[in-house]
């Protein structure tokens, strides 16, 4: 004998054939729909979609963008920033960072606007340092020039028979000058002692001469100065020993 189970609406409690969607009394259905469908159902089981990948160039042009001080890295930061929103276009809205590339462009195009700025300020100051820099070595020559003079009156005291000395590296073995100015060159210019000669043949010298000239002219210094047994120093605004020997005037 044929067993079956009777199904009655959920709504109005009327018998069912079996199987049955809707009731033929009350004509509700008797599942939802969208349970029943199982392509719906398979959707709305899969897990919702993350956020998507952040553009690596997005993140490269924010961190050249960061350092928009240095030229080359602010077109750096350009470029990134214009690729990155190009492939954030194409990727409709799979990849995110337009935030991250805007502002690293800001940042990249506000680096060149400062350019023509920073040209203009070394313009101004470049002269202005080499100008303060060859008064400082000037001024360091006449103080050099001073320190031979009294280092020759020094060495002459101790060496009568032979008087003044041409020779730097002698006034160094003498310890009255230092090493470097033995070389003959300190603070961009350039000493030389000369024209040591006696009054007599064969006694001691009595008169000498020394010359401070610019190393690189107009660069290291500007002007010439000299001096000798006197102790006056003298000046040749041209820059030549020679000339400040012969018609130098007296330094002020």
């Amino acid at each position: 004998m044929e067993e079956f189970s009777l199904v009655f609406c959920k709504h109005c409690g009327n018998a069912l054939a079996e199987g049955a969607q809707f009731c033929g009394a009350c004509g509700k259905a008797q599942s939802d729909p969208l349970a029943a469908s199982p392509f719906l159902a398979t959707a709305s089981a899969a897990a919702p979609p993350g956020p998507g990948p952040t553009s690596g160039k997005a993140i490269g042009s924010l961190i050249c963008g960061l350092m928009f001080f240095v030229f080359p890295i602010s077109i750096a930061a350009i470029v990134l920033g214009h690729l990155a929103l190009s492939e954030i276009k194409k990727s409709a809205g799979r990849i995110k960072g337009e935030g991250m590339a805007m502002v690293g462009l800001v940042l990249g195009y506000t680096g060149i606007a400062f350019i023509p700025i920073v040209l203009i300020i070394a313009a101004i100051a470049i002269p202005n340092l080499l100008r303060a820099r060859v008064k400082a070595n000037e001024a360091a020559a006449v103080a050099t020039i001073r320190s031979l003079n009294v280092a020759e009156l020094t060495y002459v005291n101790y060496h009568k028979d032979t008087g003044f000395t041409c020779s730097l590296a002698d006034l160094h073995q003498a310890g009255l000058i230092n090493s470097t100015l033995a070389g003959g060159q300190r603070t961009g210019y350039a000493f030389v002692i000369e024209n040591c000669r006696a009054e007599t043949p064969g006694g001691p010298n009595t008169k000498y001469q020394v010359v401070a000239f610019p190393v690189r002219y107009n660069q290291t210094g500007e002007r010439a100065f000299c001096s000798n047994e006197s102790d006056v120093i003298r000046v040749n605004p041209a820059g030549s020993p020679q000339d400040c020997l012969e018609r130098g005037e007296e330094l002020q």
